[in-house]
């Protein structure tokens, strides 16, 4: 009894707090304009990743939705036509081989129906054959290390930002904001090589769809393609010790132009084009306003026939 009147104090006093709390006006706008209290949604998607993750993710809601009402109405039909009054005399049937085809056969059905989006997903997001810059990253305790090997090795460490030095002017949000915010250019393919120097980290932005492992002494890699230029955040997802939560991740995408600004300012140097990232950043747009290449459009027999007569 006294432990029950203890849990009703509690829940009673943290009601009143969140009460309190939302009261102070200050606290308020802070909730509002960070959409505290309300997102239960993921993060709006800000990579092609990303965007194919959501899907999937949709995808099984849909389905886990239709499992979890069929299953309800199931009970709901054992339930009020099975019960004691309503069959008195219970059936002693012990097999039904087409419901035992079924409930074996449609749950197969299910699993194939996820797995192969799920390994389309899997190999998109793994890697990218024509990266068009490099990013390394590497997981210390508690802080992360960047390196842009294509750019004069420009590399800095970021840590977090403390609570008393946060800049609510610069947009600084607390255990999110870095000293040294990583800075990357829009629309271009970029290979994420990750490792750690000391115990496994985890380096993962939602909104790029982008979460992999940092382990000591092996090099894991991924991608992602920043489609809209703003301020991205990320945390360690790897128990690391007693700082683990103050790991933020600050990635600031910006244009071409004020990354290569950016990059001449940290000291460093602007890589040769090379003609083959040029034509790959073009198919890849092309493709993505929805033109094909020629050279991926089949030709008839009638039309090889008459290229073949033509050569000869």
């Amino acid at each position: 009894m006294v432990i029950m009147l203890k849990k009703i104090i509690a829940t009673f006093g943290l009601a009143a707090l969140f009460t309190v709390t939302l009261m102070n006006p200050s606290l308020a706008q802070e909730a509002v304009e960070n959409s505290l209290f309300w997102d239960y949604l993921m993060q709006d998607a800000a990579s092609p990743s990303a965007e194919r993750i959501h899907e999937f993710h949709n995808m099984l809601v849909y389905i886990i939705t239709g499992i979890t009402l069929f299953v309800l109405l199931l009970l709901i039909i054992v339930v009020l036509r099975f019960n004691k009054r309503a069959n008195p005399t219970p059936s002693k049937t012990s097999h039904n081989v087409l419901l035992e085809v079924l409930w074996t056969a449609l749950p197969v059905v299910i699993l194939i129906i996820i797995a192969i989006p799920s390994f389309k997903l899997l190999y998109y997001v793994d890697r990218t054959e024509n990266p068009e810059m490099t990013l390394k990253v590497t997981g210390y305790q508690w802080y992360w290390g960047y390196e842009y090997p294509e750019h004069g090795d420009i590399n800095f460490m970021s840590y977090m930002v403390q609570d008393e030095d946060i800049d609510t002017e610069k947009g600084q949000l607390r255990l999110l904001s870095t000293d040294n915010p990583v800075v990357l250019p829009v629309n271009k393919n970029i290979q994420i090589d990750i490792t750690a120097a000391d115990v496994l980290h985890s380096w993962a932005v939602p909104a790029l769809g982008v979460k992999k492992d940092a382990v000591p002494g092996r090099l894991n890699s991924t991608w992602f393609r920043i489609t809209e230029p703003g301020t991205y955040y990320g945390q360690c997802s790897e128990l690391c010790g007693k700082d683990h939560a103050y790991m933020p991740i600050e990635i600031k995408a910006v244009s071409q132009e004020e990354f290569e600004e950016w990059v001449l300012a940290q000291g460093g140097t602007l890589p040769e084009p090379s003609p083959a990232a040029d034509n790959h950043s073009e198919s890849t747009d092309s493709i993505e306003n929805g033109d094909v290449p020629e050279s991926n459009i089949e030709q008839t027999p009638e039309e090889a026939d008459t290229e073949s007569e033509g050569d000869e």
